[in-house]
């Protein structure tokens, strides 16, 4: 846990890296969001001189990092109010802004530059979210669920519910809901709206990952004011009260003998490493608030807390046992990624309906929405110390198989491994280098808009508006 002097330090430094970083104009705030989900093969350029990666799940976006899905691959990324970008696969996307403004309002970009990317726009407090896409703007300032393809010469933006704005080269065409407008990207007064809306492969998935945050953010055990990875806080553990600690959240399958530092990732940005969860719900926990360990057989549990309006790079641990061992970022700075794997993960076929979900995975490896109740398995798990439990089947078959642990992995879904990921031991000790060759290019590629900060709002503990 840092001494408060030193993270008041750290606070400073980070903050002053990030002034110094952004552009002079007044919405110059920097804002995180999250990579909340993914399948198959995703790869990730955070803007940070690395690169593309393989993508992590949890792993924090900032402005100018690119996000790319390839053929077997799916993406979701949160936004704080509770928006959601979902990829399908071969989609390549840019987070051109990502600030906020003087009155608070956040302000997103996003530029599609191949595939199909799915948005549903919460449309809250003055928020302004565009898409952008081959040199034309889809500027939402109002509630919106969207679907943009992109094809050689030609997109098309489907309106799922409400309304869209296209300024493109010719000047602003309308869309309403349940309408498409087709738009010949080298003929700049050329559009098609049709009043309709054909369906398309991954459709009922996006609709299907909307009812899951729909059904687990409506049971509004949120402390926070940001929404994102609330939905996974709901469904893979509970809040409870503890005495001396106030309202704690704790993961269904965690136990005593688990500690929340068992499984993850050690990312560097250019203000320092910051740690990244493998567990499903693992963003929030980390970044805010703090980890206590409570007596009694009850273990480890998070405290959101108050403050909100700090950002921590390393997670605040509470109270911990002798015999715990506190996660510290590497030392010695090697832009690598360092792995951390010490903890059970549950066994799910990736062919089948059966899983076996055991005692200290806290969830690791149990695809969202797979089981309808995993409140009531975790408390026979906790008396049996397993269960074997039938899959819920898939709404859609896609193809790709679901983000889930392999065991010969060591536990790691096989989309999060690197080249030469080492599997346990010491964060200090085991690292892999998690590097990508380039995607190909898959749509004409133009020079990244203006970055506020390479990593900006992570590596350190940092004030955030």
């Amino acid at each position: 846990m840092f001494k408060p002097r030193l993270g008041l330090l750290l606070a400073l430094a980070a903050m002053s890296t990030l002034l110094l970083s952004v552009p002079s104009f007044a919405d110059s705030q920097v804002r995180i969001v999250r990579l909340s989900d993914l399948a198959g093969q995703v790869l990730v350029d955070r803007n940070v001189g690395q690169g593309f990666e393989k993508a992590l799940l949890n792993l924090p976006i900032t402005q100018g990092a690119r996000l790319q899905t390839r053929a077997d691959g799916r993406a979701e990324v949160e936004f704080e109010d509770g928006g959601i970008l979902h990829l399908a696969p071969n989609t390549f996307v840019e987070f051109s802004q990502l600030s906020l403004r003087d009155s608070g309002a956040r302000v997103s970009t996003v530029k599609v530059l191949a595939g199909t990317a799915y948005l549903k726009f919460a449309g809250r407090n003055g928020d302004e979210f565009t898409l952008d896409f081959g040199g034309r703007q889809v500027e939402l300032t109002q509630s919106a669920h969207l679907r943009l393809q992109m094809n050689p010469g030609q997109a098309a933006l489907a309106v799922f519910d409400g309304a869209a704005q296209v300024q493109g080269p010719s000047g602003e065409t309308e869309i309403g809901k349940k309408q498409t407008a087709t738009f010949d990207l080298a003929a700049d007064s050329n559009v098609v709206v049709a009043k309709k809306i054909n369906d398309e492969l991954f459709d009922q998935w996006d609709k299907e990952q909307d009812q899951y945050h729909d059904r687990y953010l409506s049971q509004k055990s949120n402390p926070s004011p940001y929404s994102y990875g609330v939905s996974d806080l709901n469904y893979y553990g509970s809040f409870m009260n503890v005495a001396g600690y106030g309202n704690c959240w704790q993961p269904y399958f965690s136990g005593a003998g688990w500690n929340p530092f068992m499984n993850g990732s050690w990312l560097w940005y250019p203000t320092g490493y910051t740690w990244v969860s493998s567990y499903p719900w693992g963003f929030m926990p980390y970044y805010y608030g703090s980890w206590n360990y409570v007596g009694g057989g009850t273990g480890w549990c998070w405290s959101p807390g108050s403050n909100w309006g700090m950002w921590n790079a390393v997670p605040m641990v509470v109270n911990a046992p002798r015999q715990f061992l506190p996660v510290r970022p590497p030392v010695t700075p090697t832009h690598a990624m360092v792995v951390v794997n010490r903890g059970p993960t549950n066994m799910i076929g990736a062919r089948s309906n059966r899983a076996v979900l055991v005692q200290g995975s806290a969830g690791l490896g149990v695809p969202r929405g797979s089981f309808n109740n995993l409140n009531k398995l975790s408390q026979h798990v906790e008396q049996h110390g397993f269960v074997n439990a039938t899959v819920r089947p898939a709404a859609i078959n896609t193809g790709i198989a679901p983000r889930m642990a392999s065991p010969r992995a060591g536990g790691w879904p096989a989309s999060q491994v690197g080249r030469g990921a080492s599997m346990g031991g010491n964060a200090s000790s085991r690292s892999s280098s998690g590097r990508a060759s380039p995607p190909p290019a898959m749509a004409p590629m133009e020079s990244p808009a203006p970055s506020m900060s390479r990593g900006a709002g992570v590596g350190s503990s940092s004030p955030r508006r």
